[in-house]
């Protein structure tokens, strides 16, 4: 892959108003504003006005199983194994963009599909985005790949480790289990936070006893966190289906001294995508 270019997907560089020459664009954004930027919906930066570069394509095939039975894919199966519409960006484009709609915002948050599958390039786009501002830069990873020179450039990981519950059905199940649970690649973020005193998150989804025996499994084989870095998050891609599992997501999180994660963009804009 070109170095000076990122594959995005569909939404892109969202919510923004200003394209990369700073030419107002015709339509809204899906937040429904005329100003660019949305929130952080999720993790320890819940509410944080934030904008987003969404990076395309994953090495997991994530598929969820609901109590009930019924299958909650991916939220982002578009970005990740579905990936449709995918456009690719010179790392000057995107920081033009992203400059024209950051007047007034100063966290950036890059996510996926799996951005370290873009590590190289990525590094590029993150250099040039703090020679331009002093952004506090967020990265959301399925954390399966590390880099030590793009983690240099990031001020904050959200790590979301894949459960047993998150295997597919065949023929993707074998390589999707090979890959989703990394313990030493997990230790390396950890790492090299405490090492440059940075901050991260263990953001798990969860709808099940068996996911608390599993998230207690993987903690045992970490070092260097502390309770308050362990978030749960209730499986759901839609309001509907998250309040089946809330509850229960609840009180595993307050027998385990764990935080609650809340999922604010789905209570906020739905489930869309661009917010």
């Amino acid at each position: 892959m070109n170095m000076s270019r990122l594959i995005l997907a569909e939404d892109g560089i969202f919510p923004i108003v200003w394209d990369a020459a700073g030419n107002r664009l015709p339509q809204l954004p899906a937040s429904g504003f005329d100003f660019p930027g949305t929130i952080q919906g999720e993790g320890k930066l819940n509410g944080v006005p934030s904008l987003f570069i969404r990076l395309s394509g994953c090495n997991l095939h994530c598929v969820w199983k609901q109590p009930d039975g019924s299958l909650s894919e991916c939220d982002t199966a578009y970005a990740s194994y579905r990936v449709r519409h995918s456009v690719s960006l010179s790392i000057e484009e995107i920081s033009q963009i992203v400059y024209h709609n950051t007047t007034h915002l100063k966290h950036i948050v890059i996510t996926g599909g799996e951005p370290f599958l873009q590590a190289k390039s990525l590094k590029q786009l993150c250099i040039k985005l703090k020679q331009i501002k002093d952004y506090h830069i967020t990265v959301e990873t399925n954390a399966t790949i590390f880099d030590e020179e793009l983690a240099g450039y990031i001020d904050f990981f959200s790590l979301s480790p894949k459960l047993s519950a998150s295997a597919p059905a065949a023929p993707y199940t074998e390589l999707h289990e090979n890959k989703r649970m990394q313990p030493s690649i997990i230790q390396c973020f950890i790492t090299h936070s405490l090492q440059y005193h940075k901050s991260f998150q263990l953001k798990f989804v969860c709808s099940g006893k068996q996911d608390i025996e599993e998230i207690q499994h993987l903690l045992s084989q970490l070092q260097g966190w502390k309770n308050e870095d362990v978030l749960l998050m209730p499986l759901g891609a839609d309001p509907m289906a998250l309040q089946q599992n809330v509850r229960q997501v609840l009180e595993y999180c307050i027998r385990n001294d764990w935080r609650y994660c809340n999922r604010l963009h789905l209570s906020l804009f739905g489930n869309k995508t661009g917010v």
